[in-house]
């Protein structure tokens, strides 16, 4: 007898006992294709009970359980979420408001207020446009209750109410705060609250023209399980929050925390709801706080506010190029000056290098507000292009003044001459700038806005630039030499001959 066949009722064959289930399918008393549809129902009914497991921190879902999420690599964040979820239809309702065409839509509705700091309205495009919800974020210490306390303080000042809701500090913690910076206003009112329905029935007592929420992850609702900070809690709240501001006309600012990356904790989803984000950036150990625009449906990206926080609180700055220079009779050896666009807003900076004979096999290489691999780059480019042998067996030192971050590769230049000012201890002219960026073939490339570049530098003074070829118009007063490569950059030092294959231009 050939295998798979029936052999008369054994149970041993194809319709027998030969599959698991056979002798359930004769006590049963189904044939065996009703026993097989009647197993596949069963499998589809399994497999919709299954549970689920999704990750509390990033929202990664999953079939089975994971110590370590993929997603975000966060350790013992993966839990059961239930079973997969049935599939709905939404049948179409009744239209509350009917569709207008475009030109007859109220576009006052939309216009922004001044909140009374100067700097967070050039980010925002001009102020907080009503039912407007801001995500600020940034790290811990940097300043992000001063400067939403400052602002609810301003904006509270007139006649407009302001609610400011605490989830990580009390009442008088606040207050402490307020009296130091002198954020004291009678239609400012505050409120130490981590319930949700709380926070909206402050907002039906009150009934703010702007509400602070400090912070989003601090705040959870109890109609939905988990911790506050988790993925489905920042997620009901950023909901309710943002159905509130529409509905109220309500401006909202939100403070957000960040994880160790630096990127947004909870959900990506919270980036998307709301209308604007923006990053607070800064080193806790120096003044300079910087509040950049990353999404903004009201207004550009583009712009940079600067702040200085200092005891008496958070002010902005309108002119902060004097806090990245070092004022000096005489030019020191191992420093340059350059000018970085951040945005839209030109600002002077200094670059300094230091080089010493290195006592260890391996030289240092350290660096402080500059990016490791671009300065690892000019020193290549230096030692070939530019015929600089020794800086491979010295310890290199390069830093930034005033904490301020240089990233963009305009500075390659000043990066560049100040590590060759540094080796030759020979200091560069005074009052001089360079501008451009520096490739490994040695060529000095062109960069954006030199323009405004140069007139910010002629507008503090400085009368010497180096900056490519073609540099546009140049400012009344200034002396302009366009270099095209390295050698030619170089020859600004004293101790090197120049090169008058280029003659220098000057309006």
């Amino acid at each position: 007898m050939r295998p798979g066949f029936d052999d008369g009722g054994s149970g041993k064959g194809r319709a027998g006992g030969a599959y698991p289930g056979g002798d359930r399918r004769r006590a049963a008393g189904l044939s065996a294709g009703a026993y097989t549809v009647a197993v596949m129902a069963t499998r589809k009914t399994s497999a919709k009970d299954r549970p689920t497991y999704r990750c509390t921190e990033c929202g990664w879902q999953t079939a089975k359980w994971l110590g370590r999420c993929p997603e975000c690599h966060a350790w013992g964040t993966v839990e059961e979420a239930g079973g997969a979820p049935a599939v709905r239809t939404t049948a179409p309702g009744r239209v509350a408001v009917s569709a207008l065409p475009i030109g007859q839509v109220d576009g006052r509705q939309a216009t922004a207020r001044e909140t009374g700091v100067p700097e967070l309205d050039r980010v925002l495009g001009g102020g907080l446009v009503p039912g407007a919800v801001v995500l600020l974020a940034g790290e811990p210490g940097v300043g992000k209750s001063t400067l939403l306390l400052d602002v609810a303080a301003k904006a509270a000042s007139g006649d407009h109410r302001t609610l400011y809701v605490t989830g990580e500090e009390s009442a008088g913690q606040v207050r402490l705060r307020a009296d130091r910076i002198g954020a004291i206003s009678d239609h400012l009112y505050l409120t130490a609250e981590t319930d949700l329905s709380a926070v909206l029935g402050h907002l039906d007592e009150v009934k703010p023209t702007l509400l602070v929420l400090d912070s989003v992850q601090t705040v959870a609702s109890p109609e939905i399980d988990g911790a506050p900070g988790g993925v489905a809690q920042v997620r009901e709240v950023a909901g309710a929050l943002i159905r509130a501001s529409k509905e109220r006309g309500m401006s909202t600012l939100l403070v957000g925390h960040v994880t160790k990356d630096g990127s947004i904790a909870g959900p990506r989803l919270l980036e998307h709801l709301v209308d604007v984000v923006l990053n607070f950036e800064g080193d806790r150990h120096a003044r300079l706080r910087l509040v950049r625009g990353v999404k903004n449906r009201y207004g550009t990206t583009d712009e940079v506010g600067c702040f200085e926080l200092h005891d008496e609180g958070i002010t902005g700055l309108a002119d902060p190029s004097g806090l990245f220079l070092t004022r000096r009779a005489e030019p020191v050896p191992g420093t340059c000056l350059t000018v970085t666009l951040e945005g839209r807003r030109p600002l002077v900076a200094e670059v300094q290098a230091l080089t010493v004979d290195s006592q260890i096999p391996s030289p240092r290489r350290t660096t402080s507000g500059l990016e490791t691999s671009r300065v690892s780059m000019m020193l290549a480019v230096l030692e070939q292009r530019g015929r600089i042998s020794a800086l491979g067996k010295r310890d290199i030192y390069s830093a930034t003044v005033g904490g301020v971050k240089l990233s963009e590769p305009a500075a390659d230049l000043a990066v560049a001459l100040a590590l060759a000012s540094a080796a030759s201890d020979t200091p560069l002219p005074k009052n001089l700038v360079a501008i451009g960026e520096v490739g490994l073939a040695g060529e000095v490339r062109r960069v954006t806005g030199v323009q405004r570049r140069l007139a910010e530098a002629a507008r503090l003074g400085f009368t010497h630039a180096l900056v490519p070829a073609d540099p546009g118009r140049i400012p009344e007063g200034m002396r302009v030499l366009e270099v095209a490569d390295i050698g030619e950059a170089l020859s600004v030092l004293p101790a090197r001959p120049a090169r008058p294959d280029r003659p220098a231009r000057a309006d």
